[in-house]
């Protein structure tokens, strides 16, 4: 492993490493990670266009099958900016909150666009005009997880109102096995707002093991072709509760 860069952000630690090796795949790779080696985005050197990671490539799947004629994409998390770099600039609209990570994708990771905010996804989403997304993407993490403010039912409410009636929400998560008492309640939260939801798991070897959630949105039935899920498969997840905002008890005195 090479170290090319090292910092501490006010929401992260931050690494940027090359590496002959990723997840037993030999190759010449670099790679964006977070405290707690926890992975953000990978590039292969060799050929930088490929996707390395299944999610993002099961995500603009479900994207490209439910919405053919896409128009508006709203992102929230920017990463090394595969999603966004997928898509073209005039497509996304993309927030991040840390500075320092959209610094890196463009001098590490080879991002050139011009379309991202800095800022808090929900607050700046507020602020988006009703019914202008064709699709929304949710795929931003802290050392603890996805922020609590990014899958309440409040938030959830604002992406209803700022997708069109036949929008999708295509949400990427973590939780241990198919009975997560977290993504239950992720799924639940989220079927309190829309009439149709797709919940896909990427198999790991262990029960225990953190792995690799999706979870889709829409107020229409939602369509995928299972070979192009990158090795995602489509789960029932179980009932758990709704998720609400944190009251500031400062605010009630």
């Amino acid at each position: 492993m090479e170290l090319l860069f090292k910092t501490s952000s006010p929401n992260h630690e931050i690494s940027v490493y090359d590496t002959t090796e990723l997840y037993g795949e030999k190759g010449r790779f670099r790679v964006l990670e977070f405290s707690n080696s926890a992975i953000q985005g990978a590039m292969d050197l060799n050929d930088p266009a490929h996707i390395l990671f299944e999610y993002p490539r099961a995500m603009i799947h479900l994207i490209e099958y439910n919405i053919p004629s896409i128009e508006k994409m709203f992102i929230i998390g920017h990463g090394i900016g595969t999603i966004a770099g997928y898509f073209s600039e005039e497509q996304c609209k993309v927030v991040e909150i840390d500075q320092t990570v959209v610094e890196l994708s463009r001098k590490f990771f080879g991002y050139r666009k011009d379309n991202v905010r800095i800022g808090d996804g929900r607050q700046i989403l507020t602020n988006e005009k009703q019914h202008v997304y064709d699709t929304i993407v949710l795929d931003a993490f802290t050392e603890k997880g996805t922020p609590t403010h990014l899958i309440s039912k409040p938030f959830f409410e604002i992406c209803k109102e700022k997708l069109d009636p036949s929008g999708l929400i295509v949400m990427n998560l973590f939780g241990k096995g198919d009975n997560d008492q977290l993504v239950n309640a992720i799924h639940s939260t989220l079927s309190e707002e829309f009439a149709y939801i797709q919940a896909f798991l990427l198999p790991s070897e262990g029960t225990a093991d953190i792995q690799n959630f999706l979870l889709a949105g829409s107020q229409e039935p939602i369509g995928f072709q299972a070979r192009h899920m990158a090795g995602f498969a489509q789960i029932e997840l179980g009932q758990g509760y709704i998720i609400r905002d944190k009251v500031d008890r400062s605010e009630l005195n």
